[in-house]
């Protein structure tokens, strides 16, 4: 709105009450973290009219990255020491996540072209931690023969079973060798593959993604799926799966907001709301802020803008962000890496993630790794889960824990046109929080996006 121009007027405006921004929208989003963010871009890139609001000063709500000073201030950990550097030497993840460089996202990265605003560089290594050793992932079935993760006829069988998904596909029966995954299980196709019980742990833990072991009880169709878009995404550039952005994920948002902004969406910062405000049904149609109100036909948010009744605890996440001088010992010659420690190897239920980033990510000055060590919350004092991980990386310089509770929506939305993306999970990967954005994508427009677009096709947006 220009300088001195009056703010418009509407009948549905009580005695008072101003309009808050240009006052009547197709969708108020609340909240600028990733999902919020995607979502907010592809509405604008769809015509629709929408204002984004936060109550932070800064894009990327919980999954913001901060600079030194910034991060001190967070956990109220006093000034930072001189010897780290300076504050722009600093882009510190919140909640750190790597991307499947032929995964969900970057289908939705490429879909919205939001690569043009971003930097990416790939990560050197995928480890997983078995026997008290952290062991290489193995990029190739050739790879798979030098292995230490399996004995020599075991190897042998996990290079067949990997020949075996990359020519499967689902519409061609001719390439599933006479088996029916959406009949199998996941522990069968193991078994009859001739795997045993330690390779099918390491395969779907550091490989599929899984998170627990439920999966192998169930149809091996959308595990091989997983599984497959490791495999394509590690043969993209054969080291590891996994791309990150340089200057940090906090640049994601910001990318969306962008694609927003420049099909018309309005954003305001440091502007909290007070109340959602709902019609006579009982469904959300605006926000007020101070003595100031919004219209619309839908509210999307994060749910800590939502009413406790609007939402469900799911646990508790605790993230523990280290600062080291040296790379993350026994890795080789690897400065970014993830690291991924299976439940049951530790006597957990919940993986253990560990991220390590570095200087050449521009994250951190030269010669400070930042590892950040996440799981779920599962024992009385969350410092004991994060533990075993933490024992992994040698000596810590600095480190900062946090613990939040991760919720999900209690409703689709349908409703009370109230439309609610869960917290963040655990892991140091966005597969599981893809699926929730497609979710929520879906329950907002009544449609699916369009996936079909191929990830390895890069450069075609540019």
């Amino acid at each position: 709105m220009a300088e001195g121009e009056s703010k418009p007027t509407f009948d549905w405006l009580p005695e008072g009450m101003e309009a808050l921004a240009d006052g009547e929208y197709d969708a108020i989003v609340m909240g600028t973290g990733l999902k919020e963010c995607v979502i907010s871009g592809l509405l604008s890139v769809n015509g629709k009219k929408v204002l984004h609001i936060d109550r932070n000063g800064y894009y990327g709500a919980d999954c913001a990255s901060l600079n030194l000073s910034n991060l001190y201030q967070k956990f109220n950990a006093g000034e930072p020491p001189s010897e780290l550097g300076t504050n722009r030497d600093y882009n510190v993840d919140l909640i750190p996540k790597l991307i499947m460089a032929c995964g969900n996202l970057t289908k939705m990265l490429l879909h919205t072209k939001v690569t043009r605003y971003l930097d990416f560089k790939q990560i050197d290594g995928s480890y997983v931690y078995k026997g008290g050793k952290i062991l290489k992932v193995p990029a190739t079935p050739e790879e798979a023969l030098k292995s230490s993760l399996m004995g020599l006829f075991e190897k042998r069988r996990f290079r067949k079973f990997l020949i075996y998904i990359d020519q499967y596909e689902a519409d061609k029966p001719d390439t599933h060798q006479g088996r029916d995954l959406n009949k199998m299980t996941m522990r069968e196709l193991y078994t009859d593959l001739g795997l045993v019980a330690d390779t099918h742990q390491f395969i779907s833990h550091a490989m599929c993604l899984q998170l627990d072991d439920a999966h192998l009880d169930q149809p091996a169709a959308p595990t091989v799926k997983e599984l497959q878009t490791y495999c394509y995404s590690l043969a993209r550039y054969g080291t590891s799966p996994y791309i990150y952005p340089l200057y940090g994920l906090g640049g994601l948002p910001e990318g969306f907001s962008r694609l927003c902004a420049i099909h018309g969406g309005t954003f305001m910062l440091n502007r909290d709301i007070d109340e959602i405000l709902y019609d006579d049904s009982g469904a959300a149609c605006g926000v007020k802020a101070g003595n100031e109100m919004a219209k619309a036909k839908m509210v999307i948010g994060d749910p800590s803008y939502f009413p406790k009744d609007k939402v469900k605890a799911t646990g508790q996440v605790v993230r523990c962000i280290c600062f080291l001088n040296h790379p993350v010992p026994n890795i080789g010659n690897c400065e970014s890496v993830q690291i991924i420690v299976p439940g049951p190897q530790v006597g957990r239920k919940n993986d253990i993630f560990i991220c390590s980033l570095t200087n050449s990510h521009a994250v951190s000055a030269k010669g400070v790794y930042i590892a950040i060590v996440s799981t779920k919350v599962e024992k009385a004092q969350p410092e004991e889960d994060v533990a075993p991980g933490i024992a992994l990386l040698g000596h810590v310089m600095q480190k900062f824990t946090s613990v939040a509770t991760t919720y999900e929506p209690a409703a689709d939305g349908s409703s009370d046109k109230c439309y609610i993306s869960s917290s963040f999970d655990g892991t140091s990967h966005f597969e599981n929080d893809c699926d929730d954005m497609l979710s929520l994508y879906k329950r907002v427009t009544g449609e699916d996006l369009d996936m079909n677009i191929n990830a390895d096709s890069v450069e075609a947006d540019y």
